[in-house]
């Protein structure tokens, strides 16, 4: 089965739980840890409410979920990031990934992270084929199953290919 869809990880009625790390360094002297605590906890709640409405989904139109692989673009510690703004990206992107990662796993699914830029060398070493082949293969997939994918999507069909030989 292809599917493309977005899942929501923040809370429409809640603007700043988009990039909620953006909010925090607008946040008034001495409430940003306040701000963090809310914002977070919306982010887990939002994700972990979608996670739960896309399983119930699948198993409405009878698809079984048996792994999830999720694409990042990266794993850094945000804390090595000097630049407020930067630090706040990075942040927010472990925010949604742990909150995915989490929500994921409560269902007791198995969940792996791939980050992009090495998706391709991992894949050829878990899956066994060389980069290029892989490539080849999850672009005819996409133009098979659904029409022309972007690149985003092709890594994630790469993902869930990893997920599902190795779950």
């Amino acid at each position: 089965m292809a599917d493309r869809r977005v899942i929501e990880l923040s809370d429409r009625a809640v603007p700043e739980s988009r990039q909620p790390y953006h909010a925090v360094l607008g946040a008034r002297a001495g409430q940003g840890a306040r701000v963090e605590h809310r914002l977070v906890r919306i982010v887990q709640d939002s994700t972990r409410r979608s996670i739960n409405a896309l399983l119930k989904d699948y198993r409405k139109s009878g698809h079984a979920v048996r792994a999830v692989g999720l694409v990042v673009g990266s794993v850094i510690d945000p804390l090595t990031i000097a630049n407020d703004h930067i630090r706040a990206h990075a942040l927010e992107g472990r925010l949604f990934r742990t909150a995915l990662e989490r929500a994921v796993r409560s269902f007791r699914l198995p969940c792996s992270v791939l980050v992009e830029r090495d998706a391709y060398a991992k894949a050829a070493t878990v899956l066994g084929q060389p980069a290029g082949a892989l490539k080849r293969a999850v672009t005819e997939l996409g133009r098979a199953l659904a029409g022309p994918w972007r690149a985003d999507e092709k890594t994630a069909a790469l993902a869930a290919w990893m997920a599902l030989h190795n779950p």
